[in-house]
């Protein structure tokens, strides 16, 4: 039943499919993949039409207009193979923006990459995530690309902020996903180098994970070691909950988190002083940053995070890519291959965009924000 309602959740962008590996004519259909009605999707969504908007408001892609084709995934592995599924057998998708969460983006990119068979239709279509940060997405295949750093470069970001504000001792709670497990290990190792132990280390289930003191035991134990630093792997919601129990029990140290905290600033008062690690803020001192921020405010009143920023700059980056190496997948996936290697590097508005062998974007930089009065701001 739960993959039936994830096919017809789907919604797809209304166009002929005759003649679509190229044809003039025809539409250039761009997939967007994530937990588009979720939190932690919503940036991606609204950055996406966006984008797309402004495209066609300037004569589209070599005159073509540009259409979505949208698909939910609910940021469940499960659902993500399905809306894989179907984006890729959908001959006019060109690329798929997404996926966002981590162990999505892993399990989409079985699909995506495979070789065509009774159960994978279409050719292999390229995914470019905008927020997928597990290590494991190195590996996951030739057509997997994204434009954000891995835990490898978000985690010494954080230690280096714990450092720096000179605490040795931190806590890690972190979900039991591939984002979590990645966050904690990488954290646990940096923060090592920096001359601080990880004293506790303990997963939780996020889909389990509802009542007030679940995880009481775990901080309480952290409060005993010494813990003076408490670092969180996951999602905002459940964040919320751990960062209001920690101060409920008396913990009054720095709390500390990865990309998937960044809704923690719409949490109010107890989400004040956290710090969180983005590829991405909204104060980036670029103008073309600051041009896509106001823009963004603008047409949506609200602030966009580093989901919706970073896939602003994938839909570019694609766009990049059609005009100057054709509409076909492979062509796409071959232009985007080259990219920092034998061809200039994309300038987006969350910085340079250049690949390794791997699909994996190489040096892009990483800020540690702060919530201020609602707001994730430079922590400086």
């Amino acid at each position: 039943m739960k993959i039936r309602n994830a096919l017809l959740t789907l919604l797809f962008a209304a166009a002929p499919l005759a003649g679509c590996r190229g044809g003039s004519g025809d539409d250039i259909v761009i997939g967007v993949a994530g937990p588009l009605e979720k939190a932690n999707g919503r940036s991606m969504k609204l950055a996406a039409q966006m984008a797309i908007d402004t495209i066609n408001a300037h004569g589209g892609i070599d005159g073509r207009h540009v259409t979505l084709a949208w698909g939910d995934d609910d940021a469940d592995p499960a659902r993500a193979i399905e809306v894989a599924r179907t984006l890729r057998a959908n001959p006019k998708v060109v690329a798929v923006v997404g996926h966002v969460n981590s162990a999505a983006s892993l399990r989409a990119a079985t699909i995506y990459n495979a070789i065509e068979s009774d159960s994978v239709q279409g050719d292999p279509v390229v995914e470019v995530s905008p927020a997928s940060s597990s290590p494991q997405l190195t590996s996951a295949g030739d057509w997997t690309f994204r434009i954000c750093p891995t835990d490898l470069e978000f985690s010494p970001a954080l230690a280096q902020a714990a450092a720096q504000l000179g605490r040795r001792k931190a806590a890690v709670l972190y979900a039991d996903d591939d984002y979590g497990q990645g966050v904690a290990a990488t954290f646990r190792d940096a923060f090592a180098r920096k001359g601080g132990a990880v004293v506790s280390n303990d997963p939780y289930l996020p889909t389990v994970y509802t009542a007030e003191n679940t995880l009481d035991p775990y901080l309480q134990r952290a409060l005993r070691n010494g813990a003076d630093a408490l670092v969180i792997g996951g999602q905002a919601a459940e964040g919320l909950k751990i960062i209001a129990a920690a101060r409920r029990l008396g913990f009054t140290g720095p709390i500390l988190g990865s990309d998937g905290l960044t809704g923690v600033k719409d949490g109010g008062a107890v989400a004040e002083g956290v710090f969180v690690s983005s590829a991405f803020l909204p104060d980036r001192r670029s103008d073309k940053a600051q041009r896509f921020v106001q823009a963004y405010r603008a047409r949506y009143n609200e602030m966009p995070d580093h989901r919706g920023a970073m896939t602003y700059d994938v839909i570019y980056l694609l766009k990049d890519a059609i005009e100057n190496g054709g509409a076909g997948r492979r062509q796409v996936r071959d232009y985007l291959a080259r990219i920092g290697r034998d061809r200039a590097p994309f300038e987006g508005i969350s910085g340079t965009i250049k690949f390794d062998a791997n699909g994996d974007v190489v040096g892009k930089e990483v800020a540690v924000g702060v919530v201020r009065n609602g707001q994730l701001v430079t922590a400086r």
